[in-house]
């Protein structure tokens, strides 16, 4: 028997009283700041996202909190915080009542979907402190809160040590794929135009996904699913509309046109099966080189540079045809080329296939995480 166990049978064999939250935390709406009228600082500034919104100079919270953001796509979104944090657009809640903060912290980590479904609004989604204070958590006794406290820590920190580690080694390896893409005057240096055109897609919609048909590929799922190459489609649309849309063949380089942000506008993907059919919003770009010795291209420090110098627009970026195609890149020769291309690929599926190496040991703790999680906070209904 764990320990876990022995305190339930010892403390609360009969069940555990189950409360609204209202009732055993404190819960406190946060303090309208923006960035234009605050001074840069260290502290986190909490709003509707699921990270600091910008870091200011002074914190209206402190020791443990919990956070909900308040407001955007991220509303609803729980966090927990050991550090002094600015909460502006959102609400925190602490335990009270000799109540763990962080029990109460995985308690409502467990109810995340439910959470998100309480969001309220047209344009801008909401949630209030009145969407989830009547919502009702198990409160065993105070070991028994320590005690899962300390399983449900050694979960996540495990996750968090595994984290760490992954993102040293996808630093490492954007260190060691820029060095192998940097060369001199021994190499020809061409424009992508030069080397090749772009075939913007057509009006493909989400709406047009059915779960049969010719195989195509929508612009936002660069963004969200795909890595570095792929060779088949998770999407499909009629065969009568296929007909009506462009395509892209084998070896095209495909590129998302837009993104809400420069760092991901024009993500590449190596396109390395047969021909689909693509987004409005994307280009496939058709070329006489290695299609993943133009996509590593594509994802060096040095094009992120560009982008961010000549990439434009207000609720979503985008990098003009011309500018991208006036992109100038180092051409070896295909041997050389598909050398890069073969060290790369290890260090890539290192990092990022999730059939293999640490990401794929990430998802698995994160999922043996969450099932213990559920299990230990799921207890018998008693009255005391």
């Amino acid at each position: 028997m764990s320990k876990l166990d022995e305190l339930i049978a010892e403390l609360c064999p009969d069940g555990v009283e189950y409360r609204k939250l209202k009732d055993v935390t404190e819960m406190q709406r946060g303090t309208s700041l923006t960035k234009k009228n605050a001074t840069e600082g260290i502290y986190p500034v909490i709003s509707g996202g699921t990270e600091p919104a910008f870091y200011c100079d002074s914190y209206n919270r402190e020791n443990e909190t919990i956070t909900v953001a308040g407001s955007g796509a991220g509303a609803g979104y729980v966090q927990y915080w050991n550090e002094p944090i600015f909460v502006c657009d959102a609400f925190s809640i602490k335990g009270k009542e000799d109540n763990l903060t962080k029990y109460i912290y995985y308690c409502l980590s467990n109810m995340q979907d439910k959470i998100f479904a309480t969001k309220t609004g047209g344009g801008i989604p909401h949630v209030y402190i009145s969407s989830i204070e009547n919502f009702v958590i198990p409160i065993p006794p105070m070991p028994v809160q320590q005690e899962i406290v300390r399983i449900l820590d050694n979960f996540t920190e495990l996750t968090a040590e595994l984290t760490a580690e992954l993102t040293a080694r996808r630093k490492q390896y954007e260190y060691y794929r820029d060095l192998l893409l940097t060369f001199g005057d021994e190499v020809e240096w061409k424009t992508l135009g030069e080397i090749g055109k772009l075939i913007r897609g057509s009006g493909l919609l989400k709406s047009d996904f059915v779960e049969e048909g010719f195989p195509c590929i929508h612009y936002g799922q660069i963004h969200t699913y795909y890595g570095t190459s792929a060779n088949e489609t998770i999407s499909f649309v009629s065969v009568d509309k296929s007909k009506k849309l462009k395509k892209a063949k084998k070896g095209d380089v495909l590129i998302a046109g837009v993104s809400e942000n420069v760092e991901d506008v024009c993500k590449p993907l190596a396109w390395l099966g047969g021909d689909i059919c693509i987004s409005g919003d994307m280009f496939a770009f058709r070329h006489n080189q290695n299609t993943k010795y133009i996509t590593y291209l594509l994802q060096t420090t040095d094009f992120s540079r560009y982008k961010e110098k000549f990439a434009h627009g207000a609720k979503v970026t985008r990098l003009r045809q011309d500018k991208l195609l006036a992109y100038k890149i180092p051409v070896p020769p295909l041997e050389e080329q598909e050398r890069i291309v073969a060290i790369l690929d290890r260090f890539d599926a290192l990092c990022n296939d999730l059939t293999s190496g640490l990401p794929a040991e990430i998802e698995a703790r994160q999922k043996q995480y969450e099932y213990y999680r559920d299990k230990l906070l799921s207890f018998k209904e008693g009255t005391a």
